[in-house]
């Protein structure tokens, strides 16, 4: 039997939420849900499950995620009550100045998949960082469902197939050892069984009883040395002590109401920023008309995100390197402001001074956990551009980030590349708790998130409307057709599903924006989401998105 290769893709399926008594795992495959699952029934913690997560993801969904890009998240610890929020981002190597950068420059820009657009891997730090905090089980425990896939293999699942191609192409096939996530030189097709013996020894390396001890290897051992030799031999100018050097850090993370919740994100230097801009707009813009019909509501969403755009392309950045105003930008004054200047029947010719960010990487791995306690893991890991920069350690079976393209080169700009700065980021985990207040002793809602670029911020506020507003379950909030202002520009096309209804296309453009609707393959470019909800009587409901492989599980 010929297996599908997504040539037609239609995404024409249903699926049901998924019920779960005691704890629920929610990822974009199913190996690694299964890991989650693993890890869960062994004892272990959100925080454990989370990881083991992370790890099974970089060895089946290696052409989004994986060691050598970042990851942020958000716990909310049943016992404490708070959220906690954890930034995984590398920082620019020491010696990586402007007038290096701009000395590989193209057309104002480093090239895609330059060795400059490396920044040091944040993920190992923070699996071990989220783990050593929050789980319960030796890290030796927690990776071995990731180990065992990379040494005896898995079979490829049909988007990931797609992705893979599209990225041994574009970036495996121009570096000296791409042949490593390669078989006999091309990408493995649906169903064809891959085995990483490289990753699992990487992975071995993390598989010490104590997270910390793992961590370190990673950064100071024979991987560090491999990933600086490989990024010299490319052009970069990291150096073993870049990575020596590296930490991420607690955060305290940020919100804003919505209705009778509040909606969770990590602060700059992520987009959380933009999505809580919009969301706090959108939900002001409610309360001044009440009786505003789905059209309308549907522009006015529009609206809120060219807003948060707007604002968080001119103000994130990395927090050590300038001041970004926070607490001036999700101000309910301000968004209240912001929403009145929100015509309910026509577009705003301009929403602020704000552009957009550019070219930037919609490729990511987005999942979420719950354990039987009650504790809520909302985790986020990604490459960046799928295979990011496509640079391959020798021996190690995983690609290095090229993270480094959120940097603006403008001198001008606050996000403008610097040594060790962090660049503006656009992964970002959510999570929802009841009640507007935001005072602990928090209580989870929800763990969620819509992966992929400039689309996750939009993706967070119409999943957030879709739930809170409508009611509807975390699967079927997955399920209802997006839109997406395309590479979040404030001034650009709002692309749609093609299943979206006509009514709300028409409605979009008679009040003046240009749309464009977007079938097939494609349709994976409006993210992929994971939904973990909390509903009565102790129940778990968890969905995944129908565009790609995931899965959600629980018992």
């Amino acid at each position: 039997m010929k297996l599908d290769a997504t040539e037609n893709l239609r995404f024409a399926g249903r699926r049901s939420v998924v019920l779960a008594s005691r704890a629920a795992v929610a990822s974009s495959q199913p190996l690694a849900t299964e890991a989650g699952l693993d890890v869960l029934r062994a004892g272990g913690s959100a925080a454990d499950a989370a990881v083991a997560v992370a790890a099974a993801l970089q060895v089946t969904q290696p052409c989004s995620t994986g060691l050598g890009g970042d990851a942020f998240c958000l716990y909310l610890a049943a016992d404490e009550g708070i959220v906690g929020a954890y930034n995984g981002s590398g920082r620019a190597p020491r010696a990586l100045t402007l007038d290096v950068a701009m000395s590989a420059a193209v057309d104002g820009a480093l090239p895609p998949f330059h060795a400059h657009t490396v920044t040091v891997p944040g993920a190992a730090d923070a699996w071990a960082a989220v783990q050593s905090r929050y789980g319960r089980l030796p890290m030796r425990r927690v990776l071995e469902p990731a180990i065992s896939l990379a040494r005896e293999g898995f079979s490829v699942a049909p988007m990931t197939a797609r992705w893979w191609k599209s990225g041994a192409e574009r970036q495996l096939s121009a570096v000296r050892y791409g042949s490593e996530l390669l078989i006999d030189g091309i990408a493995p097709t649906v169903g064809r069984r891959f085995r990483n013996p490289g990753l699992a020894s990487v992975l071995e390396e993390l598989a010490t009883d104590d997270p910390r001890v793992g961590r370190d290897r990673f950064y100071h051992g024979w991987i560090a040395e491999r990933i600086v030799e490989e990024v010299t031999h490319e052009g970069g100018v990291m150096t073993t002590d870049d990575l020596a050097e590296h930490r991420g850090e607690w955060v305290d993370p940020i919100s804003v109401a919505y209705g009778d919740y509040r909606v969770w994100e990590c602060p700059p230097n992520g987009q959380g920023v933009a999505a809580l801009i919009a969301i706090g707009v959108y939900a002001a813009f409610r309360r001044l008309n009440p009786g505003a019909d789905r059209v309308t509501l549907m522009h006015a969403q529009v609206e809120a995100m060219r807003i948060g755009f707007a604002d968080g392309a001119a103000h994130i950045a990395d927090p050590a390197h300038t001041s970004v105003p926070v607490n001036e930008l999700l101000d309910p004054v301000y968004a209240a402001r912001r929403a009145a200047s929100i015509c309910p029947g026509s577009r705003m010719e301009a929403v602020g001074p704000g552009s957009a960010v550019g070219s930037v990487g919609r490729d990511t791995v987005y999942f979420c956990v719950v354990d039987a306690d009650g504790n809520a893991c909302s985790f986020i890991n990604s490459n960046y551009t799928g295979f990011g920069t496509g640079i391959v350690p020798r021996g190690c079976g995983f690609t290095l980030q090229n993270r480094g393209r959120g940097f603006r080169l403008d001198p001008a700009h606050p996000n403008c590349i610097a040594p060790l700065k962090r660049p503006y980021h656009t992964i970002i985990p959510g999570l929802l708790t009841r009640g507007s207040g935001g005072k602990p002793p928090l209580d989870a809602a929800a763990v969620f998130g819509v992966m992929g670029g400039m689309m996750q911020p939009q993706g967070h506020l119409q999943v957030v409307a879709s739930m809170v507003d409508d009611g509807v379950d975390p699967q079927s909030a997955l399920d209802r057709p997006r839109w997406q202002l395309r590479d979040g520009d404030p001034e650009g096309v709002v692309l749609v599903e093609e299943s979206m209804e006509d009514e709300l296309i028409a409605g979009l453009e008679a009040r003046g924006h240009t749309v464009e609707r977007v079938s097939g393959p494609e349709r994976a470019g409006f993210g992929l989401g994971q939904v973990i909800a909390f509903g009565e009587e102790g129940i778990l409901l968890a969905g995944s998105d129908p565009r790609g492989d995931g899965q959600a599980s629980g018992y």
